[in-house]
């Protein structure tokens, strides 16, 4: 079975605090004149079905983008299994694919790449990597998961690597795009980001 866009729903992770970045709510920090999560919903937009938006904070904000906005039904910012967890529950489609509000960069074939891995190696879900770097946050994850992930956060657990060590897991190399993983975590690293024409 091949994995269409249509099988897929975007889960957009913009649940966090922002710490490193003042406490400012990143996905809304402009890039290049836009908000950070619009540069992510356009390059995410193509490959998948539908999208959903994680947010805990600036709702209304999000919801002008068009697209659902969720938010994590475990309390106190919880990490980006919560966010996964809320899009999941929101999503009707078989795949769920998360993404970070924070990488406007992301690859144009991420999900079909990640799709195609999940698939080789018969795997739950398929994260993406760089070399020997882990991105757990770029995850496409098979929704018949849901009930187990649903009982690990009701059992206290958080750590994303902690609950992916716990299913079979397709590491997906896109060595060939290392910069394409890129996040913006500081005021420094958002001067410092240059939107590629591609991008813009």
């Amino acid at each position: 079975m091949t994995i269409a866009a249509a099988d897929v729903t975007g889960i957009v992770l913009a649940g966090g605090m922002g710490r490193r970045m003042g406490g400012v709510d990143k996905g809304l920090v402009p890039l290049a004149g836009r908000p950070l999560v619009a540069h992510v919903l356009e390059r995410l937009a193509p490959q998948v079905g539908a999208i959903v938006v994680n947010a805990n904070q600036n709702r209304d904000r999000y919801a002008v983008f068009g697209h659902p906005v969720v938010a994590d039904e475990v309390g106190g910012f919880a990490g980006p299994l919560a966010g996964l967890h809320a899009g999941m529950t929101a999503a009707t489609t078989p795949y769920a694919v998360t993404v970070p509000c924070d990488s406007p960069f992301l690859p144009g074939d991420l999900v079909a790449r990640l799709a195609a891995g999940l698939e080789r190696e018969g795997a739950q879900i398929a994260v993406a990597r760089t070399f020997a770097q882990p991105h757990p946050v770029f995850a496409l994850v098979d929704r018949r998961v849901l009930p187990h992930l649903t009982a690990f956060l009701a059992g206290g657990g958080r750590k994303i690597d902690a609950w992916y060590a716990s299913l079979p897991v397709a590491a997906v190399a896109f060595d060939d795009v290392e910069d394409a993983f890129r996040n913006i975590n500081t005021i420094d690293e958002l001067r410092a980001a240059i939107v590629p024409p591609e991008c813009a």
